[in-house]
């Protein structure tokens, strides 16, 4: 996931006044200097609120002036004295703004927001100062053009290319009236996701379900109970709290047995702004697409997700439309089965009532249990979450890549749940700091993702400080934190992120990855949760050390694919939202949101009245806030990669070190220094299958071979 900002690598704007800058930025202020922590690591002890502003300001106009230096340049343009040049420019401004996006997702309050708000678009203004520089651009345009006639090294060549490519995207060859547009749709781009984002925050927070009737949270473990008593107290409220959060469907709804709560609880979340209060997010989401297509237009293609694909892996809309919608059929045609043997455990238990979405995964429980005699929680036990980490997520890397783990807790850290651990390479050497911020807070940003507060560069000579973030229940004091299966296979994904960070080695700073690409070696990293070896290591009880039984563990991989045409019904049913929102043109009108979303589903033949999206367009803050806009299918993409991925692992021995250090040489530490099919490809010996994929999600029988 992006920063909280979603800012890009580099960033340009216009000089403040020194005075004012002199006045609020300046030694005492612990941005002014790199950190002198291991790994150039925040110093978060240092760090006041009342420091950011200054310092994101301060790294602007500092920025701004490399920037108008570079462009200024009287030499002839090179490599060095532009292109190197730009990728070492903002130093400051990263330094800043790594930390800052991550407490303003992870630990947020008014005063942070409030700052947020006032330089969003002053950071969007940055990067449109220097990509519509028309100066700058020549310069740019003019190696470009002579790159034949270059000796570059295969890495330096693909900087190139990318930075080239990112002015063109960006609007450099644009008139200067249609430049002045731009800038202005840019801006108020920025302030309405930032908007969004704050009004979603609020709208979750207020939206939580709340009683003061025990007997309402009939079916929750005394855990849980006790956890949601703890977070009524948090806020000042009688009773019992459950917060939400951000997918359509809520833990919870597995476990309660009380319908009208589950009707409730779910209502809660799917209303959550939708309320008609200050919290509403409708009218900035018709606003944004209504911006977004207008853009696209300005930039001479016919829609926006067009013009969001074209540095992507698949290139265009009509490859992704394709890639969707091949898989709706066997995603629904599952979904129904699957919701047909619910109906039937619902009649023969009398119930009385057709199946609702906030129905389905407490009786797809009671279906798995019946099927496969497996109870979520007998599960649970086996799952504490410090033992997952350690003993699962940590040694599975330490398996297949060499490298070791130890926790330090010398290491500031921005909000007391937050624990670092220093990584140690196979050879000895230091290779990263990495911390995991697992628990859910009112203040958080919904969802789990993966960033880094510094990134690897040769040039730079830095190392990566990489962060993972989830929201799982924090326990009750002295109680254990036992999570899902689901859960578990999130710290794997979560840390698959970090993983790529860690091992990225590369000369330049910042070279993104493509949304289409960062999501494969995350969900590749999710197989090995429930490798034998692995999984006896660390699915251990809480209580007794006692492994897993085998029996259970044989229920558990067998059920592997149960409910998966429900969980891939809601995944496509929201890629396909977010293509068919960013598919508009420019000369559609203002839409209703609500009337969208439902046509975009019916159109799409997905709108299974049980198997609602993983997010409604009023809480996809992947799309509308978090940098996936016409980029959410890059998931399922990632996903026919990695199930490919994985099958070569499984016809080349496994999960050994020879095949662990391959995958790494070959991916995981190029970042994006080639074309990335290509590099898949060199890697795999072929481009990917999407059999892979419907086979790991047991939408088609297993080979024989298999």
């Amino acid at each position: 996931m992006t920063s909280h900002l979603g800012i890009k690598i580099f960033l340009f704007s216009a000089v403040l006044a020194p005075s004012a800058l002199g006045q609020a930025f300046g030694p005492s202020n612990p941005f002014y200097a790199e950190s002198t922590l291991p790994f150039h690591a925040p110093p978060f002890d240092r760090i006041h609120d009342s420091d950011y502003q200054p310092a994101i300001e301060a790294g602007i106009a500092a920025e701004a002036k490399e920037v108008r230096e570079i462009a200024d340049n009287p030499a002839p343009p090179d490599f060095a004295n532009t292109i190197v040049a730009l990728s070492k420019s903002g130093r400051l401004l990263r330094r800043v703004e790594a930390s800052f996006g991550a407490i303003t997702s992870a630990n947020t309050n008014p005063d942070l927001q409030k700052i947020e708000t006032e330089e969003t678009p002053k950071l969007s203004e940055l990067e449109d100062a220097t990509t519509l520089n028309t100066k700058l651009f020549t310069r740019v345009r003019s190696i470009y053009d002579s790159r034949a006639t270059l000796s570059l090294d295969p890495e330096s060549a693909r900087l190139l290319e990318l930075t080239f490519q990112r002015f063109t995207h960006a609007g450099a060859d644009l008139n200067d009236a249609d430049k002045v547009r731009l800038k202005e749709i840019n801006s108020q781009l920025s302030v309405m996701s930032n908007t969004f984002n704050q009004r979603l925050l609020s709208g979750t927070k207020s939206a939580a379900f709340a009683t003061t009737d025990l007997k309402a949270l009939a079916g929750l473990s005394e855990g849980r109970i006790a956890a949601a008593s703890l977070a009524a107290k948090s806020r000042n409220q009688p009773g019992y709290v459950l917060p939400l959060i951000n997918t359509t469907q809520q833990p919870v709804l597995g476990t309660l047995t009380d319908r009208a709560t589950r009707a409730a609880v779910f209502n809660s979340g799917w209303t959550r702004t939708e309320r008609g209060d200050d919290s509403d997010t409708r009218d900035i989401i018709a606003r944004i697409v209504k911006l977004r297509a207008e853009k696209a237009k300005l930039l001479g293609v016919p829609n926006f997700a067009s013009w969001k694909l074209t540095d992507q892996m698949a290139k265009n809309p009509e490859a992704v439309q394709k890639f969707l919608d091949a898989l709706v059929p066997p995603a629904t045609a599952r979904a129904r089965s699957e919701a047909k043997d619910i109906q039937d455990v619902i009649d023969a238990q009398h119930g009385g009532f057709q199946l609702a979405a906030h129905d389905w995964d407490l009786y797809a429980e009671q279906v798995r249990k019946a099927k496969y005699d497996l109870d979520e929680s007998a599960v649970r036990p086996y799952f504490e979450l410090n033992r997952v980490l350690t003993d699962g997520v940590f040694y599975a890397a330490t398996k297949m890549y060499g490298i070791t783990f130890r926790e330090r807790k010398d290491m500031p850290v921005y909000q007391p749940d937050v624990r670092v651990f220093e990584v140690t390479d196979a050879d000895g050497k230091p290779l990263a700091l990495f911390y995991c911020d697992y628990y859910k807070r009112d203040n958080k940003n919904g969802g789990a993702w993966s960033s880094s507060f510094v990134g690897q560069s040769k040039l730079l000579g830095t190392l990566p400080a990489v962060y993972n973030v989830a929201n799982l229940p924090k326990p009750a004091p002295g109680q254990p934190a036992l999570i899902s299966a689901d859960d578990v296979r999130t710290m794997f994904h979560e840390f698959g992120h970090a993983l790529h960070a860690m091992f990225t080695n590369v000369q330049y700073p910042g070279q993104g990855i493509p949304r289409d690409f960062v999501e494969f070696p995350s969900q590749f990293n999710e197989h090995w949760a429930l490798d034998p070896d692995v999984f006896a290591h660390y699915a251990r009880h809480y209580q007794t050390g006692a492994p897993m039984p085998s029996e259970l563990v044989a229920r558990l991989k067998k059920s592997e694919t149960f409910n998966q045409g429900y969980a891939f019904t809601e995944l496509l049913a929201a890629a396909e939202l977010d293509m068919q929102w960013h598919l508009l043109t420019a000369d559609a009108p203002l839409q209703d949101v609500d009337a969208f979303e439902k046509a975009a589903l019916v159109t799409k033949k997905i709108d299974l009245e049980a198997v609602p999206p993983r997010y409604r367009s009023s809480y996809f803050q992947h799309i509308f806030a978090g940098g996936y806009s016409a980029g959410y299918y890059a998931y399922l993409w990632s996903e026919m990669l990695d199930d490919d991925a994985y099958s070569w692992f499984m016809q080349h021995g496994g999960m050994t070190r020879a095949n662990g250090d391959r995958f790494r040489s070959m991916i995981l530490s190029r970042a994006n220094t080639q074309d990335l099919e290509t590099l898949y490809e060199t890697w795999r010996g072929g481009p990917p299958s999407i059999d892979g994929l419907l086979r790991q999600r047991g939408l088609v029988p297993e080979s024989p071979a298999k």
